[in-house]
This record gives structure tokens, C-alpha cells and sequence, in this order.
């Protein structure tokens, strides 16, 4: 293979150094110096740690800020997993006094929350300040990473990256984990979903323990693999001290989850080994794995006790990095990161000496770890803004292409075409396009697209618009907006955020809106989506029109699962085999990873809405035509009934129509006049005249 002057990016050096030794990272109080505290898990109630060790940390011959010590010279057995933290003195500024503290490592790879650290005896401490242990195996001289109770990940049988498809057949699945399952508490169902449960949904080999009684969800089935979804997002995987939550409190960076990373009745927990099985049968089985990240905020994080001064900002101190532009950054009732604090010290992830802003080489580390270690595809920056700093954001976009190119090349892969099957999207309902302009981030979510399409399917005009068609036509084609190709949008009719009329799951929107016949107009929003310019995203329990078990009015973060139960209703039935059939024809048609898209009819007059578009070039032989109903319109029952599209684009030779919804071939001499339905969609594609009329041969995919 010939060299390449394309930039690939070395693994990061803190990473590497902590295979031999153990190193803490700029340690804010160092007299007395910091000290490893190691021993072995002690089952009990509560658990101890037993054989217990101390050794006192020297600063690194590395470089300025770290410490550690050899991992040879601390007595221990080979073959052996360890517990252990750092004491450290606390630096806490919303504490008054500052005791010694056990801390996890904040590079911890693994932790047992089973094991906390005792309590300081101070009053000023509560059991908030107690930290999980870190986990480690030492074996052959080696410290490695392995789950609390020796499990590691297994990697065998992971498809090469040239396997998975490419940012222009994305078609995204977003999921909490948690949401994956149900479970009664208190008489309530809550959300109690794991890394194993999101499993059953894409590997039909894997057995459903969550899923009994539901026909599509046994095993030999696989839900998500069934709907054809090329990515999952899940919501952030990361590890947080919140029981079964949503993951936007991230405590530990470095490791998956504890809870979602529990399996069998016992709840034992292999959160690395869970989730690395879990991303490996999303490869075999053709999906690619988004993580999403939280960079702004974190939740008690142990840099907390360690180091606050370098990392976080202390709320109503007079910090200017609490404030961006002028308005105050929301912690949501974490610790906000700093992002413009700058010192000289050891860089843990370039391996120099140097000026450096902690926040920044703490989070590039982070990525680094999860890029290699978990193999992820692609990336989501929750609420983008809120990091309040646009050149970390965009070194952090560039550093995560370079460590995909690395792996990209590895595999001896053309260099020249890495970026096409990666992604980082940032997260931000203002919708600040100029993230997208200045080349900060790849994509950023659509979040017009929402708004246009629960207006245009309740027959309104959205109130930032003067007409129905300069709105959909709009909503069809992001570039309208602002976006310069669909592959910077990605476009939604629902999101996680579901508080507050506007933002629930479409079946309460529409029941809220005083709208109860709901199975049409969701079909015509999914017809939109999966058809318009831009990456569709498709929040979890949408494609069958799940709805709200809990009150979502907000301001605090729904905790709804989806109730896959509602997959066997015989309407829901129809809309995922809808959106299952728009899916297909979305991951296989190359008109639609194009930005092509032609308006050849709107026709407002008489209470009707009914617009056509034509996807990819008109008259070309891969064209995909929608006619979308937004109206209480409809043809009469005569048979010859027939609305007719004056615009129609002519077919090439040998080439006839197919419509997708219904999977039925069109006669040429009825194509674009055939009747139509209240609040209807249909999608036309032009396929071979030799293709079965069932289904439409369609191209292969590009690989």
C-alpha cells in the first residue's frame, strides 16, 4: 500500500503508560503526596476490600503534573484483579475543609460500584462524596482491563470496517438504553433496560430474556435488524452514578455503565463486556454504533475532589467560563468543565510537555479510549453549545477522524475515503449553523425538520414560515435552511427530548392536538423523513407509534421505556412494515443520498395541500417521486377517481414504476394520476421493467 500523506493519530500515550504503571493525572494538593490504596474485592454486607495495600505515588519521569508508580513494584499476584483508588487531598470548592479523600482513577477502564470508598470523617462530607473502586487484572506484568468479576471483551468475528455502511445509507435508531425494557417498581413501570436487552433487538441469535411473549421479538428475530436500520444511537453509555438513568449525569468516562451493563437475575454487571458484545453483533449485522458523548458537564466526576480548580467551574464565583456570549452555561446540576483554563503540564494524550487546558486532554483521551477500545462509528455531542468553546469542539471532531483513519488504514483500506463512514454531529436545538459552516462539527441535528413536519401533518403553517409550501418545501430539502448537503442534517420527527406539547411521541402529539385517526398521518410523516435530503433519525418506539405511559410535561427528563408490547397492535403492525419498506428503499436507492430534489407540484386551493417532489435527477433511472396528501382531501370511490400531477417526470427506456408503500407496480399510463387518500403519502420509484412486481430491484450498495 502506497503512503499516504493523510494524518492518522497515535494512541493516547497516558493510555499506553497505564499498561505498566499506575498514574494519577495533575493531582491538585500533592504535600503529603498522593497515594495508591489496592486490595481485593471482599464479598460482604457491605462489601470490604481486603489485602489491603498503600503505596505512596512519585512524580513521573514523563512529565510535569502526573504521578504514579510501577505496578511491578506493588506486590502483586499475577493473575489477579484488583480494587483500588487514589488518596488524594481534597480540592473541592464548595468545601470548606479539605480532608484526605479516596478517589477513583479518572482514567479508571473499569469500576464496582459495589465497592465505595469510606466516607471522610468530616461533616462537610455526605455519602455523595464516596467513590466507586477502580478495577483492574494484573497479569504477566501487565495491568489490564477486564469487568468486576474477570469478564473482558471478545472482539473474534468483528466485520472490517469496509463492511459497514456509508454516512449516505444511514438511517439512525436513537435509544436510551434503559428505555429497552420495563420493570415494576413500586407498582410503576420504569425503564430498566440493559446493554443485552438493546442486544435482542439487533442480533437475531441472541436470546430475548426481556421479550417473552412478544412473536417479532423472539429469537430469530431481531426488531431493529427487521425495520433495516443502519445505526444505532445509544444515549450516553458512558458511566454514571444514576441508578438506571439516562446517562447525561456521565460520573466515569472511561467505562460503560454499570447498571446497563448488568445482565441475568442476579444483576451481575460486565458493563465492557456487555457493551463490546453489543456493538460487535451491530457490525456483523450491518449497523454502525453511535455513542453519544457529554463534554459540557459532568456528575461526580472524581476530578471533583482531585483537581477542581483545573476542571470545573464553581458556580456564582465570578468564573467567566460559567458564562458564553453573555448568558450563563447550564450544569444542569452537574460541574461544568473548563474549556479555556490553560496550564503547562504532562499531556496524556500527545505524551508532551506543554500548554494544555486540562478539560480538553482529559476529553480527547476519553475519545481515544472509546474509539479503539469500543470500535464506535460514529459520534453525538449532546448540547454543543453549552461546552462553550467552538475550537475544542472542531479539534475534537478532527482528532476522532484522525484516530478512524488510523484504524481505516489498519485494515489497508483506501485512505481517500475513511470520512465516508464517520460521523460527528453535534446536538443543539437552536440550531447554530455556523457550527456547521466553520467546519466544527459534520452534522448537526435538524431540529426545523420537527417542527415542519408536525405542522405540515396537522395541516398548519409553521409560525416562522408565511406559506405551507415554502415549509415543506423546506422541510423536504435542508439546504433551505442553510445546510450545504443532506449529509450535515440530520432530520427527526421525535427526539429523546419529549417534554412539552410540540416535543412528545407523535401518537400524543397528534392526541393532544385533538387528532384521534393517527395511523395516516404518521405514515405520511415517515414518508417524509425517510425520503427528504438529510440523515433520517428515528427515535426508538416511533416506528410503531408508541406512546407516553408517564406524563411528559417536563422540565425533568422523561423516564418512559418504549413498551415493545404495542409492536403486535395490528395498526402499529402496518406503520413499522411502512417504514420498514421507505427504509429499504432509503438505505439501497442512490437518488436519495443526493441532494437532488425537484418541486414539480403544490396545489393549495380549495382546503387541499398536496405537493409532488422528485428525489435524485429528473428522468434519470434510479428517480424516487413523492406525492404527499397534507389535507382532509380525497379522490371520490369512483374507480376511474384520479388526481392527476401535471409535472410527472417521463421514465427512461426499459424502466417502469413501483410504488414502495404499498409494494405495487404502477401502470406507466396511471403514474401520477392515480387517486389519492386524506393525509397520504406515496413514493414512486422508477426500477428495471425485469424487476419482480412484488418488490423493486434496487441498486447495490456502494461499499
Amino acid at each position: 500500500m502506497q503512503t499516504t500523506s493523510i494524518p492518522t493519530q497515535q494512541a493516547a500515550d497516558l493510555l499506553m503508560h497505564k499498561k505498566t504503571h499506575f498514574a494519577l493525572w495533575l493531582p491538585a494538593i500533592t504535600e503529603p503526596a498522593p497515594r495508591l490504596i489496592i486490595g481485593t474485592f471482599q464479598q460482604g454486607n457491605p462489601p470490604t476490600l481486603a489485602q489491603q495495600q498503600a503505596f505512596t505515588l512519585s512524580p513521573s519521569t514523563k512529565g510535569s503534573g502526573l504521578w504514579d508508580i510501577a505496578a511491578r513494584n506493588c506486590q502483586l499476584k499475577n493473575d489477579t484483579i484488583y480494587h483500588y483508588w487514589f488518596e488524594v487531598t481534597d480540592s473541592n470548592r464548595y468545601k470548606e475543609s479539605h480532608p484526605r479523600i479516596l478517589c477513583t482513577d479518572p482514567f479508571a477502564l473499569n469500576v464496582d460500584w459495589r465497592l465505595l470508598s469510606p466516607r471522610p470523617d468530616d461533616p462537610a462530607f455526605s455519602d455523595e462524596d464516596r467513590y466507586p473502586a477502580g478495577v483492574v487484572l494484573y497479569k504477566d506484568g501487565k495491568l489490564l482491563s477486564c469487568d468486576p468479576d474477570g469478564q473482558h471483551p471478545d472482539w473474534r468475528n468483528d466485520p472490517p470496517l469496509e463492511t459497514l455502511p456509508v454516512n449516505t445509507q444511514l438511517v439512525i435508531y436513537e435509544l436510551p438504553t434503559a428505555w429497552a425494557r420495563t420493570r415494576k417498581q413500586g407498582g410503576v413501570q420504569v425503564a430498566s433496560g440493559t446493554f443485552r436487552d438493546v442486544l435482542a433487538l439487533v442480533d437475531p441469535a441472541s436470546v430475548p430474556f426481556s421479550f417473552f411473549g412478544i412473536a417479532v421479538l423472539q429469537e430469530g428475530r431481531a426488531h431493529l435488524r427487521d425495520l433495516g436500520v443502519t445505526a444505532i444511537e445509544l444515549l450516553p453509555p458512558a458511566d454514571s452514578f444514576v441508578s438506571e438513568g439516562w446517562g447525561y449525569a456521565t460520573t466515569n468516562y472511561f467505562t460503560p455503565d454499570h447498571d446497563l451493563g448488568s445482565y441475568s437475575n442476579e444483576r451481575k454487571r460486565a458493563p465492557s463486556t456487555e457493551l463490546s458484545r453489543l456493538i460487535r453483533a451491530c457490525h456483523q449485522n450491518g449497523v454502525r454504533f453511535f455513542s453519544d458523548v457529554v463534554m459540557a458537564f459532568a456528575a461526580r466526576n472524581p476530578y471533583r475532589s482531585i483537581n477542581f480548580p483545573d476542571f470545573f467551574v464553581q458556580a456564582n464565583s465570578g468564573d467567566p467560563e460559567e458564562f458564553s456570549d453573555g448568558a450563563r452555561r447550564d450544569g444542569f446540576g452537574s460541574d461544568l468543565f473548563k474549556y479555556a483554563h490553560e496550564i503547562e503540564a504532562y499531556d496524556p494524550f500527545s505524551g508532551e510537555t506543554k500548554k494544555l487546558v486540562p478539560a480538553r486532554s482529559f476529553m480527547l483521551t476519553y475519545l481515544d479510549h472509546w474509539m479503539r477500545a469500543y470500535r464506535i462509528d460514529g459520534i453525538r455531542i449532546d448540547s454543543i453549545v453549552n461546552i462553550a468553546n467552538w475550537d475544542f469542539v472542531e479539534s475534537f471532531k478532527d482528532t476522532a477522524h484522525r484516530i478512524y483513519q488510523a484504524r481505516w488504514q489498519e485494515q489497508y483500506n483506501d485512505p481517500e475515503i475513511a470520512g465516508a463512514r464517520f460521523l460527528v454531529t453535534g446536538e443543539e436545538l437552536a440550531m447554530p449553523l455556523d457550527l456547521i459552516h466553520q467546519h466544527r462539527v459534520d452534522s448537526l441535528w435538524n431540529e426545523y425538520f420537527k417542527r415542519y413536519i408536525r405542522a405540515a401533518i396537522t395541516g398548519r403553517v409553521h409560525p416562522d414560515e408565511k406559506s405551507f409550501e415554502e415549509m415543506v418545501m423546506k422541510m423536504v430539502d435542508c439546504r433551505r435552511v442553510g445546510f450545504g448537503d443532506g449529509s450535515q442534517a440530520i432530520n427527526y420527527v421525535t427526539s429523546h427530548d419529549v417534554e412539552g406539547y410540540g416535543n412528545e411521541r407523535l401518537y400524543d402529539f397528534l392526541n393532544n392536538s385533538g387528532i384521534y385517526e393517527k395511523e395516516q398521518r404518521i405514515k405520511l410523516a415517515f414518508a417524509c423523513l425517510i425520503t427528504a435530503v438529510g440523515v433520517p433519525m428515528i427515535f426508538a418506539g416511533e416506528e410503531f407509534a408508541d406512546q407516553h405511559d408517564v406524563p411528559a410535561e417536563g422540565p425533568e427528563k422523561q423516564l418512559d421505556a418504549v413498551n415493545f408490547e404495542r409492536r403486535d397492535d395490528p395498526w402499529r403492525a402496518r406503520i413499522v412494515d411502512h417504514i420498514a419498506r421507505l427504509v429499504k428503499l432509503r438505505t439501497n436507492n442512490e437518488a436519495l443520498w443526493s441532494n437532488e430534489t425537484s418541486f414539480i407540484h403544490s396545489d393549495c386551493n380549495d382546503g387541499k395541500r398536496i405537493m409532488a417532489w422528485v428525489r435524485g435527477e429528473i428522468g434519470s433511472r434510479n428517480m424516487v417521486v413523492i406525492v404527499a396528501n397534507f389535507s382532509d382531501y380525497a379522490t371520490s370511490n369512483d374507480p376511474d377517481a384520479e388526481y392527476v400531477i401535471n409535472n410527472w417526470p417521463r421514465l427512461p427506456e426499459g424502466m417502469r414504476w413501483q410504488e414502495i408503500t404499498q409494494e405495487r407496480a404502477v401502470p406507466t399510463k396511471k403514474a401520477g394520476r392515480e387517486p389519492l387518500s386524506p393525509w397520504e403519502a406515496k413514493v414512486y420509484a422508477a426500477v428495471p421493467t425485469s424487476a419482480a412486481p412484488g418488490w423493486p430491484t434496487l441498486p447495490a450498495l456502494i461499499v
